[in-house]
């Protein structure tokens, strides 16, 4: 066996390295974000698609949308030195954390004033029957 098919792993393999269902490596692949080489009619993953899917996995759980992560992956391709993808990256990575500042706020908020309704709601049941 050559270096190449050396590297090769089927897909119940790599959605188990991955945590994944062989379904969402599927959905990946229609959403032409990796592309399995196939032998006949089975799917194979590459390192390069192992890794491009660790990307993707890793990016969703940030919170990046499909578009963004589509993004990423295409500069990474296209520029060798990942400048552009390191400072799209980084633009992407501010908005998120812009967001989620912005969101914790607004748990604070909502959770302090669930709580003052909470003691207002208790202060006005009858002492003894709580």
């Amino acid at each position: 066996m050559n270096d190449r098919q050396d590297d090769l792993t089927g897909i119940q393999e790599v959605s188990r390295m991955l945590g994944v269902s062989a379904r969402t490596l599927r959905f990946y692949e229609d959403k032409r974000l990796i592309e399995p080489c196939r032998i006949g009619t089975t799917r194979v993953y590459t390192r390069r698609e192992v890794a491009r899917m660790q990307l993707i996995l890793r990016g969703k759980r940030l919170g990046f949308t499909l578009r963004d992560i589509e993004e990423f992956l295409d500069l990474y391709d296209a520029d060798p030195q990942h400048v552009e993808q390191m400072r799209a990256l980084a633009e992407r990575c501010r908005q998120r954390i812009d967001l989620l500042d912005a969101q914790r706020e607004a748990i604070v908020q909502t959770r302090d004033e669930l709580e003052k309704i909470e003691q207002e709601a208790l202060a006005r049941i009858p002492a003894g029957t709580v």
